[in-house]
């Protein structure tokens, strides 16, 4: 029986240029070091644009570890859960655009992660805490940047095009 699919997205302007954050999402390896609730990650692998890797998630007892396909192409980066006992289905998609106009260092970020427990334990349990879990995921991907990169480029609003007063 279906427990119903539940999703979230978020979008932001970073302080790091698209290339910069698609390679680090991109880096599944590299998860285990900053993911939080992520233990292991491994890629199993690596064919072009299309790469399996093997990630182990939870928090003790409740620990389990999944197949995902990754799709990568050009600014864009989709998961899917190929292999769970976890999750009936489970996708995330990461799409990185041009950021604010004249701000070479910033970029668009589109997240969206969407899935559906086999549990129904675990979709009451994830119901509790869902949007906090997923912010601090992408909070994860933000500040590992700063670790790589360094501080993020200033985020500056765009500047008025007449000397009229900004709303």
């Amino acid at each position: 029986m279906g427990t119903g699919r539940t999703g979230y997205a978020e979008q932001r302007v970073l302080g790091y240029s698209a290339e910069q954050m698609y390679d680090l999402v991109a880096n599944v390896k590299d998860y285990q070091l900053f993911v939080p609730w992520c233990s292991r990650s491994k890629v199993l692998l690596c064919c072009g644009e299309v790469m399996r890797a093997e990630l182990e998630v939870g928090f003790p007892p409740l620990v389990e570890r999944y197949v995902s396909e990754i799709h990568l192409s050009t600014r864009q980066i989709q998961a899917v859960c190929k292999d769970c006992r976890l999750f009936r289905h489970l996708e995330t998609l990461w799409r990185f655009g041009p950021g604010l106009p004249g701000q070479q260092d910033t970029c668009s970020l589109d997240f969206s992660i969407s899935f559906e427990f086999r549990s129904v334990l675990h979709s009451q349990l994830a119901s509790l805490f869902l949007n906090e879990v997923v912010k601090q995921m992408v909070s994860a991907f933000e500040g590992r940047a700063g670790k790589l990169f360094g501080p993020q480029a200033a985020v500056l609003p765009p500047r008025c095009q007449q000397a009229t007063r900004c709303a």
